[in-house]
């Protein structure tokens, strides 16, 4: 009984702490204080370490010697390989999905993409409530393109991708945003231009309308633009913010987990 209540006491902060490294409440580069995390999420000092030590294999908190945890940082070369991986891995993934998807497959895309169009984007309501509306209907969007394929070991694969990529960019929709508010405005209307295009339901109509029509190339290049974007967002992001601005993010946004 005692092993399967501690079990379970690990999971619930495994979860807890993934979902908030993952939303970028912990953002990335913030110290992770057991103490802290103990207040704040209510878990013992043995389940904590247990579920940070998971985090770490994972890649999503990093262990520093006589220093404690962290959140994993941000940074253009990762950016850069999760690019390259993703295309290895997802490429293949849509193009068996168009070849292979029926009309249950067309009208989980349509109703995706639907859902999808209703959201609004960082840059018009950056509120934590509608970034994480986009954010997940963005993700089931691209999941509804993939649900036609049959590989599971490439949809594990591009699972793990996609949680990485999501901490990008979530952190690439505050970054701006948090120069502006310590008075560096240089480079804030370039990024937020950036991010309202990576964001906009267009690519993800053309995008839609060419897995429709069965268009292979089409949908393999406009897939390719697409991964780009977000790379596109960082490079006007990190020369004014860095893991400076992640740090302090972290502290401000994770309240007392961080402090």
């Amino acid at each position: 009984m005692q092993d399967d209540e501690h079990s379970t006491k690990t999971e619930a902060a495994y979860r807890l702490l993934r979902r908030d490294i993952l939303t970028t409440r912990l953002m990335p580069g913030a110290p992770l204080k057991l103490s802290a995390l103990r207040t704040a999420y209510g878990v013992g000092w043995t389940p904590l370490r247990e579920a940070l030590s998971r985090l770490e294999a994972e890649r999503l908190v990093t262990a520093i010697s006589n220093r404690g945890f962290t959140v994993a940082s941000v940074s253009r070369q990762e950016l850069e390989d999760l690019a390259r991986a993703r295309m290895v891995v997802e490429l293949p993934l849509l193009l068996e999905s168009i070849e292979k998807g029926g009309s249950d497959w067309e009208e989980a895309v349509v109703t995706a993409h639907y859902r999808l169009s209703r959201c609004k984007t960082a840059v018009e309501d950056p509120s934590d409530s509608s970034v994480d509306d986009w954010d997940e209907k963005h993700e089931a969007f691209h999941s509804a393109l993939l649900s036609a394929a049959t590989s599971n070991w490439l949809l594990r694969f591009r699972s793990t991708i996609s949680d990485q990529l999501r901490r990008h960019h979530r952190f690439l929709g505050l970054a701006p945003t948090l120069r502006a508010a310590e008075g560096q405005k240089q480079g804030y209307e370039e990024a937020m231009a950036a991010l309202g295009e990576a964001q906009s339901i267009g690519p993800h109509t053309s995008l839609m309308e060419a897995a429709l029509d069965r268009d292979l190339d089409k949908a393999k290049a406009l897939m390719i633009d697409h991964i780009g974007y977000t790379l596109h967002v960082y490079v006007h992001t990190e020369d004014y913010s860095g893991n400076k601005h992640a740090a302090r993010a972290g502290s401000l946004r994770s309240k007392s987990a961080a402090e």
